[in-house]
């Protein structure tokens, strides 16, 4: 009984430790005039996942940090086990937490590559929904673009260049192009000198990129393709930002618009 006691007091003692940085977090990250009402209508689990992510962002958890048990952090939280599960769960599809032998969490290591590791779930998921995932697209790679016509070197400027050009030589060969599109798409990306929306760019790129292969076989794709990218990278070279961005919106129009297309023959095949 002596050694349960002994057990049950490390164990309130450690979640007591864990609730001072709850509070301190609460103090370093809640903007005054934020009131309680409005985290109340969201779930506990997420209320849970709100107050760990705002203190990986105050500094009180890093990365390698090794969160208290399931028992420990119920306790600093005041609430059940259940909704705690569900927010590790969220946080670590998120990649911000990882679950290690024992079942201890720790803070991950942040990275751009990992926190939008979800992004590769999406590739499985037979209910692609094309709009969205374009809409996104847009968001993400119409910023990059502008971006890259604003800093990218002289030389990453003539990079691009070339790779829109050279695509004129594979309007035969869908597979050539293809490898030659995401060295060109990649090269815009790079060139707009920002890791972490480079890299959403990129997660974004791999989605529907089965439907995106049979698209690149119809009729003419190609071509208009390849004259859709010389377009941009000549408004790059120039640093017409305005230009550059206008070129790839059209470009991404296209894009959606044979991926659909794609998708509606292989419809009437199945």
């Amino acid at each position: 009984m002596k050694k349960r006691a002994a057990s049950m007091g490390e164990l309130v003692s450690e979640g007591d430790a864990f609730a001072s940085l709850l509070l301190e977090a609460n103090r370093t990250s809640a903007p005054a005039g934020f009131a309680g009402p409005a985290l109340e209508r969201r779930s506990i689990s997420e209320q849970v996942a709100g107050r760990i992510l705002s203190m990986i962002k105050s500094g009180n958890l890093k990365s390698g940090d090794r969160l208290p048990t399931e028992a420990q952090m119920g306790i600093a939280f005041g609430i059940s086990r259940p909704p705690l599960r569900e927010a590790l769960k969220a946080l670590t599809l998120m990649g911000v937490l990882e679950s290690r032998q024992g079942g201890r969490y720790t803070v991950t290591d942040l990275s751009p590559s990992r926190l939008v590791a979800p992004f590769n779930v999406m590739l499985s998921v037979k209910d692609y929904d094309v709009g969205e995932h374009f809409e996104a697209r847009a968001v993400v790679d119409l910023d990059l673009v502008r971006r890259c016509a604003e800093r990218a070197s002289a030389e990453h400027r003539q990079r691009i260049l070339k790779l829109a050009v050279d695509g004129r030589a594979f309007h035969a060969d869908p597979v050539a192009f293809r490898l030659l599109d995401i060295e060109y798409h990649q090269a815009l990306y790079d060139g707009a000198h920002n890791r972490l929306l480079t890299t959403l760019a990129q997660s974004l790129y791999d989605v529907g990129l089965d439907v995106r292969r049979l698209a690149s076989t119809l009729p003419g794709v190609i071509e208009k393709s390849v004259a859709q990218h010389v377009d941009v990278a000549e408004a790059v070279m120039a640093g017409k930002a305005e230009a550059a961005v206008a070129a790839y919106a059209i470009h991404l129009e296209h894009v959606r618009d044979t991926t659909i297309l794609a998708m509606q023959q292989g419809q009437k095949e199945s």
